[in-house]
């Protein structure tokens, strides 16, 4: 089930990137990225209220952790940039290429408190 669902993951990107790519041509690249947040925001606020669940965090979450949603609109910033000058498939393979690489070293050496994978 979850060897699915990582395709299905693959499948999402490639459409995301493209949508992203497109709506950044129709509007600016920092609104496309402020509009694509504020959608997700909007479905995940949605999708908390249907299945009830409270919003809860723990108090020892590493600061570094929070970082991700820079990592986020980077990432979508670097995706629009680069899909209107190199196009859809050379913009998802060198980016599965670096999550490839990077995968790898967090495997092999447990970064961020992971379990070590060989």
């Amino acid at each position: 089930m979850y060897r699915s669902a990582a395709v299905f993951i693959g499948i999402l990107i490639a459409i995301m990137v493209t949508f992203n790519g497109v709506l950044a041509n129709y509007t600016d690249q920092y609104v496309s990225i402020l509009i694509i947040h504020i959608v997700g925001l909007i479905s995940l606020i949605i999708v908390l209220i249907l299945k009830k669940q409270k919003f809860n965090t723990h108090k020892n979450i590493p600061f570094y952790f929070f970082s991700a949603g820079i990592i986020g609109v980077m990432v979508v910033f670097l995706n629009d940039l680069c899909f209107n000058f190199i196009g859809a498939s050379l913009t998802l393979s060198l980016g599965i290429f670096g999550q490839l690489v990077l995968a790898s070293f967090i495997d092999s050496y447990g970064l961020f408190g992971l379990g070590i994978y060989k």
